[in-house]
């Protein structure tokens, strides 16, 4: 494709909030918040500023160096490159669909709960009653009523991924108008994605902040608060805490989906890439610690208040059992209550001490929850127990859709760049064409994540279907660059765009620092996938109101092992096929892009 014909960002700004928007997802509010309470609050935060310097800014830095000097999607990028690695670029695009495919069934998920949101008494507050009309519903009962509407009336969920059943309508309305919105945001690519931004990548601050103000005047919320900044510094000597918070920059910044080489491809040739890298990359942290603020002031509000809610049976319990006076028990002195009467009354208390329940705020503080059970279980427990909760609930998704919708123009514009830059395709289909087919092409298959196993097979996508390759592309990123392409050449590049070269601290990074890190996860997460044998999902058990754990059949490890090595083999198998064709022509097959990028560009 001709410099000349490539459209541009209108300006710099457009293109530091398209990668704010993008980088600034659903991972911020329900993955740092999870990982701060799993790994020591406070302390958590030392390990994950350490590998946002160590790996995240320079990795995000390279990729914006490789996009904008190209001047190509992520498959021209590195067939530009060396024609054995257009395979990497392949990766990218396959890693890219897959995610897009189930993502926007998370979209989806919060148009169905948005939609919901306008009604006197939200749906998710109180059991539905029996067809009888004579009790409540026995499996939200055994549940909660926020549970049986994510997995029951939400999903309308199997008992396992072998029971299949017919599409909810409902859901694949929400997908469909999801995946056109999607659609009316890239319709003109860079330049109608370029206007989007301007509201996606800002919007979800001002409901955060919004949120921040209510959530810190909630009754119990200093608790949450506090829980948070209360480091636990032991956790520092547990790997696991080092390799989640190398893990959390990795994905939270969407290195090696090929977005962000594709939004950098749309910018001109002396763009200060370098500032915007990071700048982006703390605006990104900083909204996972901001929102991480606002996530515990929200559970603390919501662990007060089961705290106090179950005080308020036992001293119900208490005066119903014992000859006291009403105002001798208060949720304060039930411990002192508990302990004199089961010393004065022993065999009267003996009778109730199995309905005694345990109350405990530190309990309830530390149980963790991550993913959909935090945005759409935990956050609409919260909410409906807060005044307005209507309001609250649908500024609440709104935010969700926003930061939803944001992740997506990155995800779809890393398939649809490196498909435009195809001459054939350039020629025969015009952008809209093009963007609706691709769009089109996610939506119907996306369709079956609506029926009642789709579920599990989104949790099958969202664990296995980008994990392994993103590092496999990222790592084999950096190697290329650094040792195959040549950091020196690399420096020259950059000097040519920026009129001067990267320092020390980038050049350390990017030789010695960040491979080494990446080959550590990269060995980690394949040590920790044979050492946990058969795969297992959560599957709904509506007689216990509960999630249980099942392992996947066999035709679900198969799939398992497809999506995990289907992106990967892309690069030896171009890799093979370009050798194949060099030698038919007589090419030598050491020639490659040993030569310099402005001369193959």
């Amino acid at each position: 494709m001709e410099k000349e014909s490539r459209p541009s960002w209108d300006n710099p700004m457009q293109f530091v909030l398209a990668c704010v928007s993008y980088a600034v997802g659903l991972g911020n509010v329900w993955r740092f918040p999870y990982l701060c309470q799993m790994h020591g609050g406070g302390g958590f935060m030392i390990p994950y500023l350490i590998m946002l310097f160590v790996e995240g800014i320079p990795l995000f830095y390279m990729e914006l160096a490789i996009g904008q000097k190209m001047r190509l999607g992520s498959i021209g990028a590195w067939s530009t490159i060396s024609p054995y690695l257009g395979g990497l670029g392949i990766a990218s695009v396959v890693t890219s669909l897959y995610l897009c495919l189930y993502y926007n069934v998370i979209n989806a998920w919060s148009f169905w709960y948005l939609f919901h949101s306008f009604q006197a008494v939200l749906p998710w507050s109180d059991c539905p009653v029996n067809s009888n009309q004579t009790a409540y519903l026995e499996e939200c009962e055994v549940a909660t009523p926020t549970q049986y509407f994510f997995f029951r009336e939400t999903l309308n969920i199997s008992s396992s991924i072998d029971e299949n059943g017919g599409v909810h309508m409902g859901q694949a309305l929400c997908l469909l108008l999801a995946w056109l919105i999607v659609y009316l945001f890239i319709v003109k690519g860079v330049k109608s994605t370029g206007k989007v931004v301007y509201f996606t990548a800002t919007f979800p601050y001002v409901v955060l902040i919004i949120y921040l103000i209510r959530g810190v005047t909630l009754h119990g919320a200093l608790n949450g608060v506090k829980y948070m900044f209360t480091p636990k510094m032991e956790q520092l000597a547990n790997p696991q805490t080092w390799i989640n918070a190398a893990t959390q920059i990795f994905f939270s910044l969407g290195l090696g989906f090929g977005s962000l080489i594709a939004f950098a491809s749309y910018n001109h040739h002396n763009n200060n890439f370098e500032n915007q890298a990071i700048v982006v990359s703390l605006i990104n942290s900083g909204t996972s610690i901001f929102a991480s603020i606002v996530t515990f002031s929200i559970y603390g509000f919501k662990a007060t208040f089961n705290y106090e809610s179950c005080l308020e049976r036992t001293r119900l319990l208490l005066l119903n059992t014992f000859d006291l006076a009403e105002d001798a028990v208060h949720i304060d002195n039930i411990s002192f209550w508990i302990t004199e009467l089961n010393r004065t009354q022993p065999e009267q208390f003996a009778a109730i001490a199995s309905r005694v329940e345990t109350c405990s705020l530190e309990a309830e503080l530390d149980t963790a929850v991550e993913g959909t059970g935090l945005a759409f279980i935990v956050y609409s427990e919260a909410i409906k127990n807060m005044p307005a909760a209507q309001l609250w609930s649908v500024l609440y998704f709104v935010m969700l859709l926003l930061l939803g919708m944001g992740s997506m123009l990155g995800n779809v514009t890393a398939i649809i760049t490196p498909l435009r830059d195809f001459k054939v395709l350039a020629r025969s289909l015009s952008n809209e064409t093009l963007n609706g087919l691709v769009c089109l092409f996610c939506l119907l298959l996306g369709f079956g994540f609506t029926t009642r196993s789709g579920n599990y097979w989104f949790t099958m996508f969202n664990e296995y279907g980008a994990t392994f390759s993103l590092l496999f592309i990222v790592l084999l990123e950096i190697v290329t660059v650094s040792y195959i392409y040549g950091l020196k050449r690399f420096e020259k590049d950059i000097e040519d765009m920026l009129g001067r070269r990267p320092n020390w601290y980038w050049k350390i990074m990017w030789v010695a620092v960040s491979p080494l890190l990446l080959i550590s996860l990269f060995v980690f997460y394949i040590l920790n996938y044979i050492q946990g044998g058969t795969p297992t999902y959560q599957a709904w058990n509506k007689d216990m109101g509960r999630s249980v754990v099942k392992e996947y059949p066999v035709y679900g490890q198969v799939f398992i092992a497809l999506l995990l090595m289907s992106s990967v083999s892309c690069v030896p198998l171009t890799a093979l096929y370009a050798f194949c064709t060099r030698h038919q022509r007589g090419v030598p097959v050491r020639e490659h892009a040993g030569r310099s990028v402005t001369s193959t560009v």
